[in-house]
């Protein structure tokens, strides 16, 4: 526990704020309850529908419990804007200026003082504390909330703080969650009591409109989303909050409105690498009707004023492994039911509302009821070299509420030694501790600090890029022949990897000579290239090359060599090296694994000694 002097802690104690509450939320209905389960039990799970005011409120209930005094209040957010815009609502309510009795800590930014008693940040936030301060001294009260997210920060807290908690009697955690996962929660932290919060909730009417994809569908999403504005507009005032995959959705979107709608319409982007004023924009609403273009970001925990309409085209962007070929992917998948209810929420918080969803019914009642957690979509190798970069403990031993299989451990550890990322103790080796400090797969990071030693970094960025999406390069069934010409342009006989680099060529001079988007996606087609996965491509090179920049890694002016850049390919790929085998056309691999080349491969025919493959995967 932090250590206040006698002075302080009086002084801190008369200074506490006296909260006031709207009498008409739910949780402040409860909060007698509440309050009693806070005192009486080392950990709460408080778990409620949309606008019960559990984000707002609980903190609220803690500082009439003196909670804060003798060390702050912690309450997570799963995400930046939410830290800051929750931390905003709270200290208008107690009448307190931001950074005073309430403040805020997010990456780049923090705003917490000496009289702060409630503080607002993401998971990652308080995750990273761990490392320099052990027993989470700074807090007597730690608040998690949106915990039913399961993302690996929040998974690595509820069981840090379960094997904290012994050695912290005074320590208070409230978790807050969806209704579904309470009893998880609550058996992982032996019974705690379950407190379940009705929500405030004014009705949503839901509206089906189904998209007939064919092809990709780029076009298709496009007209029906502005077909969606448009009917919500016909519907009465009020804003429209659209919910898209990421940033070039987004992009691409407010675009294709602009040219659609009259000047009076308002066109706001909204997602997490904006900066903190374009954020703020969405949170002060004026006299224009605004069209809110987001990512899932506005899920949870926030409320975005004047909201009447959401428009729902059902997908997001995920991480997950693939066990099979040892690669994360970040992919556009289809939402859990969970996400979209999260999302038809948001036009339900202070009015009655209606919800376009781009799909059907049917589509809706056959998703999943929750996104599978995390922790059991990623690579464990990012798992334990996260772990062990954090210094929270072994992933064998840890108290995982869902642990990982052991041989998805084993494999974890495997591959890091293969990187050179541990020694024989498992301990993280300096190449460990730098491949730590990129959030992609540890394959793709190996490959790229290869590349600045080998002075390939521009090359090797360009084909990292490409082996964490899927392959833009399409093969319809019943064109398979003129799609294999269209695509004999950008092989190199030498390497299918360079293959990459010829392809980002070709599609950059396209870009450099484009007259319209659609122009574009026509010489896409005509080149039987997805138009989407070029340009996810494109956005993924931008995100990395970004990233070693802010490292501190210079790529190279003068164009690398075939060997450089295959070694630096190489010491992200140890694992999938293949020697050609006497009989037939197989290759011997490592662990007795036994492949053929694929069979659109350059190398197919050529049959060389050695081949290093980006995936291996199995066959029939």
């Amino acid at each position: 526990m932090k250590k206040y002097s006698a002075a302080d802690l009086a002084r801190r104690l008369a200074n506490l704020p006296e909260p006031a509450y709207a009498e008409d939320l739910p949780v402040v209905a409860q909060r007698g309850e509440i309050a009693r389960a806070i005192e009486a039990n080392p950990v709460v799970i408080v778990c409620g529908e949309t606008g019960s005011g559990k984000t707002t409120q609980l903190p609220k209930i803690c500082l009439e419990l003196k909670r804060g005094v003798a060390g702050m209040i912690g309450h997570t957010q799963p995400r930046r804007i939410a830290a800051r815009t929750v931390a905003a609502r709270i200290a208008s309510e107690l009448n307190s200026p931001l950074g005073h009795a309430v403040g805020y800590k997010v990456r780049f930014s923090d705003k917490v003082g000496a009289d702060t008693y409630i503080k607002l940040m993401t998971d990652g936030i308080l995750l990273a504390e761990t490392q320099g301060d052990h027993t989470l001294s700074a807090y007597d009260t730690i608040i998690i909330d949106e915990a039913h997210e399961r993302s690996l920060n929040i998974d690595f807290l509820l069981g840090y703080l379960r094997q904290l908690l012994p050695r912290r009697p005074d320590l208070k955690l409230i978790i807050t969650s969806a209704t579904i996962d309470a009893d998880r929660f609550s058996r992982h932290f032996n019974n705690a009591p379950v407190i379940e919060v009705s929500g405030r909730m004014y009705p949503v009417e839901m509206r089906y409109r189904p998209i007939a994809v064919e092809g990709e569908g780029d076009a298709d999403v496009e007209q029906g989303i502005l077909d969606a504005v448009d009917e919500a507009i016909r519907s009465g005032s009020g804003d429209v909050l659209v919910f898209l995959p990421g940033e070039r959705e987004i992009r691409e979107t407010a675009e294709a409105l602009r040219k659609h709608h009259p000047a009076g319409a308002e066109i706001l982007p909204l997602f997490a690498r904006l900066s903190f004023a374009e954020q703020e924009r969405v949170f002060r609403p004026g006299g224009a009707r605004r069209i809110v273009l987001a990512t899932n970001v506005a899920e949870t925990s926030l409320t975005v004023p004047g909201i009447r309409y959401v428009v729902d085209t059902g997908m997001a962007r995920i991480n997950r492994y693939s066990y099979r070929n040892k690669v994360e992917q970040l992919q556009v998948e289809k939402i859990s039911r969970a996400s979209a209810n999260q999302r038809a929420g948001r036009c339900g918080r202070v009015m009655s509302g209606v919800c376009i969803r781009l799909y059907a019914e049917e589509d809706y009642l056959s998703r999943p009821e929750f996104t599978v957690p995390e922790i059991l979509r990623s690579s464990l190798a990012s798992v334990i070299l996260r772990m062990k970069s954090l210094r929270i403990g072994e992933v064998e031993n840890f108290p995982f509420i869902e642990p990982p299989a052991p041989r998805m451990i084993a494999d974890g550890y495997q591959l890091l030694t293969e990187l050179g990322a541990v020694n024989e103790s498992n301990e993280l080796t300096q190449i460990g501790w730098q491949l730590a400090k990129f959030p992609i797969d540890p394959k793709i990071a190996r490959m790229i600090l290869a590349a600045k030693e080998e002075n390939c970094l521009s090359e090797v960025l360009i084909i990292a890029s490409a082996l964490s999406l899927q392959d833009p390069r399409d093969r319809p069934f019943e064109r398979q022949d003129a799609a294999d010409r269209a695509h004999q342009r950008f092989q190199d006989e030498r390497s299918d990897f360079l293959g990459y680099l010829k392809l980002w060529g070709f599609f950059e001079e396209l870009l450099q000579h484009k007259k319209s988007n659609r122009r574009l996606m026509e010489h896409c087609q005509e080149n039987f290239l997805s138009h989407r996965r070029m340009r996810d491509w494109r956005e993924v090179y931008s995100q990395l090359h970004g990233l070693v920049s802010e490292l501190g890694l210079r790529p190279n002016q003068i164009p690398a060599s075939y060997d450089e850049i295959h070694r630096a390919l190489l010491a992200g790929l140890l694992g999938n090296i293949g020697f050609k085998s006497e009989e037939g056309d197989q290759y011997l691999g490592a662990r007795g694994i036994k492949f053929s080349i694929f069979p659109g491969s350059v190398l197919k025919k050529a049959k060389p000694k050695w081949v290093v493959a980006a995936e291996l995967t199995a066959g029939d």
